[in-house]
C-alpha cells in the first residue's frame, strides 16, 4: 500500500468518530429549525382536513418552529402510507402520518399481507374520538336496522384495510346484518358520490362528525336513514337510533365487537415511525397535545366544523397493548371463524 493511501486511511479512521460525535451534538431545536416536518395524508376528504388543520398549528409548539408540509399518499385504504412510514420514512422526527383508525388492528388479527407492528409505532395521539353510523339513502327499501337484518344493502368498499369494508364485514358476522359490499371505490368521497348517484344504497360505517362536516345537507334534508350508531350510549341528535353493540348474539361476539369498535377511541390518529430518538418522540407528542389544547387551534377547528377531542399517546399505547392481548377465541370471531 502506498504512503498516500495509508495516510488517507489513517486520517479517515481518526476523523470519522469525531464527525459522528459532532453530528450527535446537533440539538433537537437545531434539527427541527433546519428541516420541515412532513405530514402524510392517506386519503382526501375529512381525514385530509384534519391533517391540514394540524399542519397550520403544530410548528408553533415544536422547538425550532419548523414548517409543516402535508403530503398526499393515497392507496389501499391507508396501507401504502403506513407501510412507507414503518419501513422507509426517516426515523428522525421529520415524518408523521395520519392513518385510518382500523388499519393498525389488522396485524393483531394475523393478516399475512400486512407487515407492520402497531406496538412499535411511535404514537402521538388522536385528534378525535368518534361515533359512527350506518345509513341508507332515502330511496332504499332498507330504512331501519330491523330491515337490514332481513334484506341486503349494497354499500361501497374503499380497500381491504379500510373501515368501510372491515366494520360492515364484522357486523355481518357478529350481529347478522346483511351488508353486500361492492369493492373498488378509491376513497370515501367517491363512495359517498356513488351513494348519491344510486350506484350503491347506503354506507355501513362513516363517522358522524365527518358526515356533519362533509354532507350536512344529508341530515338537514333527510336524504339518509340513520340505521344504527356504533357508540356506547344514544346519540344526542338521534336518541331513538339503536346501538349496534346491543345486537351482538353472544358474550364472545360482544367482546369481538368491542375489539372491532375500539378504533373509535382513536378516530383521527397520528403516528411517527418506530425507533425515533426518545427526545424527538417526546417533542412530537408534547407538541401534538399542546396544539390540540390551543385556543387558536380550537377556533380554527370550529370554523372548519371539525370535532376535536384529544386522545393522548399514553391512552393509544394502552389501547393497542390491550388489543394485542385479546383471546384467540375473540380474534377468531372478529375475522369470522367459528
Amino acid at each position: 500500500m502506498n504512503r498516500r493511501r495509508m495516510l488517507w486511511l489513517t486520517s479517515a479512521a481518526v476523523t470519522a468518530p469525531w464527525v459522528a460525535r459532532a453530528q450527535s451534538f446537533v440539538s433537537d431545536e437545531q434539527f427541527f429549525r433546519q428541516r420541515p416536518i412532513n405530514i402524510i395524508s392517506y386519503s382526501p376528504g375529512v381525514s385530509d382536513l384534519y391533517a391540514r388543520l394540524l399542519a397550520r398549528h403544530l410548528g408553533r409548539f415544536v422547538p425550532g418552529n419548523p414548517n409543516i408540509v402535508v403530503q398526499a399518499m393515497p392507496g389501499a385504504g391507508g396501507l401504502k402510507a403506513i407501510e412507507y412510514l414503518y419501513s422507509i420514512a426517516p426515523k428522525d422526527g421529520s415524518v408523521i402520518c395520519t392513518i385510518g383508525s382500523g388499519l393498525p388492528f389488522e396485524p393483531i388479527l394475523g393478516r399475512s399481507d400486512i407487515k407492520f407492528d402497531p406496538n412499535r409505532l411511535t404514537w402521538l395521539g388522536s385528534m378525535s374520538r368518534s361515533t359512527s353510523i350506518g345509513m341508507s339513502w332515502h330511496t332504499s327499501e332498507v330504512r331501519t336496522l330491523d330491515d337490514l337484518m332481513q334484506r341486503p344493502l349494497l354499500i361501497p368498499g374503499t380497500g381491504v384495510g379500510a373501515d368501510t369494508q372491515l366494520v360492515p364485514t364484522a357486523l355481518n358476522q357478529l350481529t347478522g346484518t346483511k351488508f353486500k359490499i361492492i369493492p373498488g371505490y378509491p376513497n370515501i368521497l367517491q363512495a359517498a358520490l356513488a351513494m348519491e348517484k344510486g350506484e350503491v344504497e347506503g354506507m355501513g360505517y362513516w363517522t358522524w362528525s365527518s358526515i356533519l362536516s362533509a354532507h350536512p345537507e344529508w341530515i338537514a334534508e333527510r336524504k339518509v336513514n340513520v340505521l344504527y350508531s356504533t357508540g356506547t350510549s344514544p346519540m344526542p341528535d338521534y336518541p331513538s337510533v339503536p346501538l349496534i353493540r346491543q345486537r351482538a348474539r353472544s358474550a364472545v361476539e360482544a367482546e369481538a365487537l368491542d375489539f372491532v369498535l375500539a378504533r373509535e377511541i382513536i378516530g383521527r390518529p397520528f403516528v411517527a415511525p418506530p425507533d425515533l430518538p426518545p427526545s424527538r418522540a417526546k417533542i412530537l407528542r408534547d407538541a401534538f397535545a399542546a396544539a390540540l389544547r390551543d385556543a387558536d387551534f380550537l377556533k380554527d377547528a370550529e370554523k372548519a366544523r371539525l370535532d376535536i377531542s384529544l386522545v393522548d399517546s399514553d391512552e393509544v399505547i394502552a389501547l393497542f397493548r390491550k388489543a394485542s392481548s385479546a383471546s384467540p377465541e375473540v380474534l377468531r370471531r372478529v375475522i369470522g371463524e367459528n
